[in-house]
């Protein structure tokens, strides 16, 4: 993939008539981002948990980010992909509830000028950084991720961070995509089809079922465009699933429930 497709794919933007290109592109519209409102479901982290147990209750909270994100176009074709917003949105509640703190420590960049096949000039970065984690006892791991984006004016920098941190968020969080192993077949698949809404219902009922989790399911749900689909909730009445992942939530923050 070339550097052009790659600084368009990670900003989840087309390209502008100021950044030339030999191929037109086109970008899928960005998904919903905004947290479903469930009420403060989360409490206070224990303030004696070290920076690697912290870290390992965020990941348990981040099971999986799927690649919903499309760019079309291009020489590099077609393909699916996870941007920042995508990973922040999946970690963010899981690390305020966990009282983990993900700080960009040190940069490290390297720049070149590069030519593009219609002729015009674009700025590479390729960015080194250097984040450090923080537990709710103060303790932290250091951890490096690189991230390369090119522009045309000066966004390149900031791009190359927000690949860097992308990289982070989900290789430290061992975070599956919900995809097969590209290395299990040898011919092109169909996508695979999307959970069925009512399949999440012992999940949501469950008490035990964490506050991160049941914004992931709300995640996933208005993902696969299931939220109005209709189920039979815990009172035998008909409800859309969204709406009843949203009560829940509330129900079990007023009642002080995890």
């Amino acid at each position: 993939m070339g550097l052009r497709e790659n600084a368009a794919a990670a900003a989840g933007r087309t390209l502008t008539d100021s950044e030339p290109a030999a191929e037109a592109v086109e970008v899928r519209e960005a998904p919903d981002l905004t947290e479903p409102d469930l009420g403060d479901l989360s409490q206070d982290a224990d303030a004696t948990t070290n920076a690697i147990t912290a870290w390992s209750r965020v990941m348990g909270e981040v099971r999986a980010i799927g690649k919903h994100e499309e760019f079309k176009g291009g020489r590099a074709g077609n393909f699916n992909f996870r941007g920042i917003e995508t990973a922040l949105n999946a970690f963010g509640p899981a690390c305020r509830k966990h009282g983990v703190l993900v700080i960009q420590h040190k940069v490290e960049t390297e720049y070149r000028d590069i030519s593009t096949s219609s002729g015009g000039r674009m700025r590479e970065c390729t960015a080194l950084v250097t984040f450090r984690i923080y537990g709710p006892d103060g303790s932290y791991f250091d951890s490096q991720a690189a991230g390369e984006a090119s522009d045309s004016g000066g966004r390149s920098t900031p791009k190359a961070q927000s690949i860097a941190l992308r990289t982070l968020l989900i290789n430290n969080g061992l975070v599956p995509t919900q995809d097969r192993d590209a290395d299990a077949v040898h011919f092109e698949r169909a996508e695979s089809p999307a959970r069925p809404a009512a399949s999440y219902l012992d999940e949501i009922c469950n008490p035990q079922t964490s506050a991160g989790r049941l914004r992931q399911i709300h995640y996933e749900l208005r993902q696969s465009r299931q939220l109005g689909a209709l189920v039979t909730n815990e009172v035998g009445d008909e409800e859309a699933i969204g709406e009843m992942v949203v009560r829940i939530g509330k129900e079990r923050a007023a009642g002080g429930a995890e």
